[in-house]
């Protein structure tokens, strides 16, 4: 899936791609096909784009520099991280008129403030490093994603990422305390501030939190860790359905408190076709069940009540009929290996065969009733289609993946694709839920995104957009379809 060519955008002067060549100087630019594919490709090969050339700023001041250089030359920009998105939200159209932006040179730890419990970085570090960053002064920073090791804090930002430890710790917007951004016009806000309490007037990051990169380029961030957990216990129950998930996941806030710290749905189709994709994973029950959690649990607790206060849990749930069966970790080797099991779960999905992707959010309380009403929906309307889901159930983030049949052409496929797309959203708007709850809107889900905000809402980001970067040249196609420019 491409963006459509948009030959309403002239190339840029060449005189203006010079300036910023210099600005960065040798190491700061690619403009050669071989070198600058990796950057236009999104991860899949989904996305596909043109840009004039892919700038590498290696400071703040270079990205100012060159977005000051890009708005008086009116060029369009694409702010890039880790290139790991899955909506397209880093990719340019197809008339190579843009810029590409990417920060992955920007690594630069700034502060480490271990009283004040916060990390202060730059857009380029990857998720692992500053997990490693915290870990190096026996502090937790607490999301976690998959791609972890190659996505871009700067991207984890402007699509304000969620992960496993959402239902314990929050998404970014929680664990963000200051931002430092470049404005459209060149301008860089500083407010990297590491305070918990700021009421001075309105809460300016959480306007670039999940924009996109839309509205402004972050640049730097202050982050909150938390004291690293000194004991884990995760365990996997096999479940008859997914109310009992619900249930079980209300008995566990009760019992566990904050302690519980991931609460992972999978389907038992999805399990299989993990244990099938990937070598030496296992299912760790002897009989096939419907459904299947991965419960987590940490704190600073000694010795083993925490996993004593979550086999309390499960036991309560076999009494209830909410659980058919449990295994528990007994070490961190076998907790590696439930883990895997959930991991594995792209995997799964391209060994099942072509899916449609739906990250979608609903209400905790719907969550049976909205895979219900859409697993009824799709298979009467689409005979053969396999329904495919998991997610953090604990936080109302599905990924509802349908697989369609095998014997499906590429030009049905594509067709009957949109379809779903509609049906599927439809159920979730009917929840009152978001059609994407952790990947962004990006060019993927932007026209989708009109059908399911009000006009108001609709109008407010219109107008936000529009006082922020009235030239529209900051990720022109993503979140909002193009608006008009000065």
């Amino acid at each position: 899936m491409t963006a459509s060519r948009d030959t309403s955008r002239p190339l840029p002067d060449p005189a203006a791609l010079a300036r910023l060549k210099e600005t960065v100087g040798p190491a700061g630019f690619l403009d050669l096909p071989g070198d600058t594919d990796p950057f236009l490709t999104s991860f899949g090969g989904t996305f596909r784009g043109e840009a004039a050339l892919v700038l590498r700023p290696a400071s703040t001041g270079e990205v100012a520099r060159a977005v000051a250089i890009c708005a008086e030359a009116r060029i369009p920009m694409v702010p890039q991280g880790g290139n790991t998105g899955l909506a397209g939200g880093a990719q340019p159209d197809r008339s190579g008129s843009s810029v590409l932006i990417s920060l992955d040179r920007m690594r630069r730890v700034r502060a480490v403030d271990r009283h004040n419990d916060t990390l202060t970085l730059e857009a380029g570090v990857t998720l692992a490093d500053a997990q490693a960053e915290a870990e190096r002064i026996d502090r937790l920073f607490p999301l976690s994603l998959a791609s972890e090791g190659s996505c871009r804090i700067g991207g984890n930002l402007a699509t304000n990422a969620g992960g496993t430890q959402v239902l314990r710790y929050g998404n970014m917007r929680a664990l963000t305390l200051g931002l430092e951004v470049v404005l459209p016009d060149g301008r860089i806000w500083d407010g990297l501030r590491a305070l918990r309490k700021d009421n001075a007037g309105y809460d300016l990051k959480q306007v670039f939190i999940g924009s996109e990169g839309t509205l402004g380029i972050i640049t730097a961030a202050v982050l909150r860790l938390f004291p690293r957990p000194r004991a884990v216990a995760t365990a996997m129950a096999a479940i008859p359905d997914v109310p009992a998930a619900i249930r079980l996941l209300g008995l566990a806030r009760e019992r566990l408190g904050e302690h519980l710290s991931a609460f992972e749905l999978m389907r038992a189709s999805s399990l299989d076709h993990a244990i099938a994709a990937v070598p030496g994973l296992a299912s760790p029950f002897s009989s096939r069940h419907a459904w299947y959690l991965l419960v987590e649990a940490s704190g600073q607790e000694a010795g083993n009540t925490l996993g004593t206060a979550l086999e309390a849990v499960l036991e309560a749930g076999l009494e209830d009929g909410l659980v058919a069966d449990a295994v528990i970790a007994a070490s961190h080797e076998q907790r590696q290996r439930l883990w895997k099991l959930r991991e594995a779960q792209a995997e799964a999905q391209k060994h099942a065969g072509r899916g449609v992707k739906h990250d979608i959010s609903v209400p905790v309380s719907v969550i049976p009733d909205f895979i219900a009403r859409a697993d009824a929906a799709l298979t009467a309307a689409f005979p053969g289609i396999e329904p495919f889901t998991f997610g953090h159930v604990g936080d109302g983030n599905l990924h509802y993946n349908p697989i369609v049949p095998a014997d499906w052409s590429d030009g049905e496929w594509r067709q009957k694709s949109a379809e779903i797309n509609r049906l599927v959203h439809d159920v979730v708007a009917e929840f009152g839920g978001s059609i994407s709850a952790e990947h962004g809107l990006g060019q993927l889900r932007a026209s989708e995104a009109e059908r399911y905000k009000s006009a108001v809402e609709l109008d407010l980001m219109r107008t936000l957009k529009q006082v922020l970067d009235p030239l529209g040249l900051m990720n022109p196609g993503k979140v909002l379809r193009d608006i008009p420019r000065e």
